[in-house]
């Protein structure tokens, strides 16, 4: 019987493939960890273990899992701008990405829970017009406008994210991510908690006010960086940038140290990228994101304390200080074995995750009353049937808005970039942009750890959700993956 040898150039593109999804591996995992730590932040699962309340004093899983995901986020996002080297079709991939299963999640999340359940404010605020346009925008935390969904705060922090390394790419300033990220943490350290929330909404007076000055912005900068001529998309970077910078550091709801310190840590997993692919000289960034852990501990400890961790939903600065030191730990012990083949369920957790993230609280609050939680289960046979019951429901479901959603919304999005590009051909939005390896992330994979929006987070208490200690915790502030 013949055996069949492919030829040398198949067998090198074969090993390349098997290799990069070895690599990806590794960031799927964490992301499908990080993904699920925060579902079982919010399902109180350490109210179920016997020294649960001591790890809560000192340790979140929230601020863990959000930071996480940041830190993934800003590994892999702007590697896949640079590895496209087209700002058109980097926009296009992160709207059909993010858009069509966060709107699947939010009309679910409507129809599963009545209008007195906080955790679903989405035409529930009074001002509708208001919450659709913010919302839609998706900087309604930084617009003095209630989440649709309690955890899509953390998206307000990604769409910024876009929106300075878009700025930064068309400029040629894209290589200094190190210095950037020094930057944000030095603010946070040096500002704490001087600057009050919202300043830009105190000074206007008027949520519509604000958002008839940001939306045009948005808009225009939108058209640009969508246009696919050079000149234009330079512009609408810039507008997007300056919008963005403008809102994370005057009209955040969150407190300043844990505003200024998300963008630190997503620019500093940008560093951790580049050093790997040898675009950054290997002492500066590492003094870099050595200098933004240590920001992120010292914040904590300086200023996460005498009344001000209720606007960060922790139980103090060891709560704070130690889940940011965590997410940095596991992230660097996934970097070690990133060579490493990581098991399959892992990396589906990591392909489910943006899936997971959107839909767990809304199930925990349907499943809850269904099964007549709270109170909480006393038996030890009690508390496994239930985690394990909401547990398959989500994993279940999650695996079905990913194939049925998320996946055909991914392939839309390329067949519309192809149409766009055969429409108008794109000119190259910087100059001299090096190519990034054939090995970086490829975010239009479905499977790989690029295809998603690796933020999902920090913890906040979602907009008017009970708190009560009977309650199933509706937890997320800049805390807790829900905002």
């Amino acid at each position: 019987m013949k055996q069949h040898i492919p030829p040398p150039a198949l067998r090198k593109n074969a090993g390349a493939a098997a290799a990069t999804g070895a690599r990806l591996g590794w960031l799927d995992a964490l992301r499908g960890f990080a993904a699920l730590v925060v579902a079982l932040h919010h399902f109180n699962v350490l109210r179920m273990l016997p020294f649960g309340g001591v790890i809560r004093q000192n340790f979140d899983l929230g601020v863990f899992g959000v930071m996480l995901f940041f830190i993934v986020s800003g590994y892999i996002i702007p590697a896949s701008l640079e590895r496209r080297g087209d700002v058109r079709a980097f926009w296009i991939g992160r709207i059909f990405r993010i858009y069509p299963a966060l709107i699947v999640a939010l009309a679910a999340s409507i129809v599963m829970l009545p209008a007195g359940d906080g955790s679903t404010s989405l035409l529930r605020t009074g001002d509708n017009p208001a919450s659709l346009v913010a919302n839609g925008l998706m900087l309604q935390d930084l617009l003095g406008v209630r989440n649709g969904m309690n955890v899509t705060w953390t998206l307000c922090y990604e769409m910024v994210f876009y929106f300075l390394v878009t700025a930064l790419f068309t400029r040629g300033l894209h290589r200094h991510s190190g210095v950037i990220a020094v930057a944000f943490a030095g603010a946070a350290l040096a500002i704490g908690t001087t600057l009050a929330p919202q300043l830009l909404l105190r000074e206007l007076g008027s949520v519509r006010l604000l958002l008839m000055i940001v939306t045009p912005v948005f808009l225009l900068g939108l058209w640009g960086v969508l246009s696919g001529n050079r000149k234009l998309t330079g512009a609408g970077a810039l507008l997007l940038g300056g919008l963005g910078l403008v809102l994370l550091t005057l009209n955040s709801r969150a407190v300043s140290f844990e505003t200024l310190l998300i963008p630190a840590t997503m620019f500093a997993g940008t560093a951790v990228h580049r050093v790997q692919h040898g675009r950054l000289r290997r002492a500066p960034a590492l003094l870099a994101c050595g200098f933004v852990v240590a920001a992120g501990v010292l914040v904590g400890w300086l200023y996460n304390r005498n009344g001000v961790q209720v606007h960060t939903w922790t139980s103090g600065w060891k709560a704070f200080s130690f889940s940011y030191l965590a997410a940095w730990v596991l992230f660097g012990l996934g970097f070690l074995l990133r060579n490493r083949r990581f098991p399959k369920v892992l990396t589906w957790l990591g392909a489910i995750s943006f899936s997971l993230y959107l839909l767990h609280f809304p199930l925990l609050r349907t499943l809850g009353p269904l099964l007549g939680v709270p109170p909480m289960p006393s038996s030890t046979l009690g508390k496994f049937a239930w985690t394990g019951i909401f547990l398959a429901v989500l994993l279940a479901a999650s695996h079905v808005m990913y194939r049925l959603v998320e996946l055909p919304a991914q392939r839309l999005g390329r067949r519309v970039q192809r149409a766009a590009e055969r429409r108008r051909p794109s000119t190259p939005s910087t100059p001299s942009v090096p190519a990034a390896p054939a090995t970086a992330a490829a975010p239009a994979a479905p499977a790989t750890a690029a295809s998603g929006p690796a933020v999902i987070l920090v913890p906040r208490q979602p907009d008017g959700a009970d708190r009560g200690p009977a309650s199933v915790p509706a937890q997320g502030g800049p805390h807790s993956a829900s905002r």
